[in-house]
């Protein structure tokens, strides 16, 4: 049997294209938490003052898009998760124990939590040619959390959250920085079921 010259070239190029066409969106989500494990920091019955700053990198790019990104992501997560009763969530310039100090004594109401947040990272990162896919890339969120006593507002713990989901294939921008934010504080928070 003899195979068309002209088709010769189209079997080993449909088996990359496919190979790629599987490897292309396989997206996975990975979450460590250091120190683990980590005890719940949401009580849905108590109220909170959640206190959050960004702290970029030297080199990052599009803070503005970023930090409403996170904005919107704290926002929608406290609105909608039941973490706490009632939470007042302040954006800080940091979180230095006299800036905590400060937001604690200026409360609407008692607090019976205050969490600080520090987003270190929230973007999507790409890596060229790592894998037998050209690209792998996804989205990247990494928190500080810290709790402080209501009362001398003196840090009681803090861990940090690594969240990712990516894999071969996979590009993204920043408009689902906010979901990814929801997802990480999910993930580092513990809020219970609602």
């Amino acid at each position: 049997m003899s195979i068309n010259p002209s088709l010769r070239g189209i079997a080993p190029r449909f088996a990359t294209f496919a190979a790629c066409a599987l490897l292309a969106g396989c997206a996975s989500t990975s979450v460590t938490l250091q120190p683990t494990p980590q005890a719940p920091v949401c009580t849905s019955s108590t109220n909170a003052l959640v206190l959050w700053a960004p702290n970029w990198r030297p080199d990052q790019k599009d803070r503005t898009a970023r930090e409403e990104a996170a904005a919107s992501g704290l926002n929608q997560f406290f609105a909608q998760s039941g973490c706490f009763a009632r939470t007042e969530l302040r954006r800080v310039q940091a979180l230095a124990p006299a800036t905590v100090q400060a937001a604690l004594g200026n409360t609407r109401e008692p607090v019976g939590s205050v969490v600080g947040i520090e987003v270190r990272e929230l973007g999507p990162i790409v890596k060229l040619l790592s894998s037998l896919a050209l690209v792998e890339g996804g989205t990247e969120v990494v928190l500080r959390i810290a709790e402080y006593s209501p009362q001398s507002a003196a840090e009681v713990r803090q861990f940090v959250v690594h969240w990712k989901n990516g894999g071969p294939g996979v590009v993204r921008g920043v408009a689902g920085l906010a979901d990814d934010m929801q997802s990480a504080l999910h993930t580092g928070l513990q809020p219970g079921p609602r």
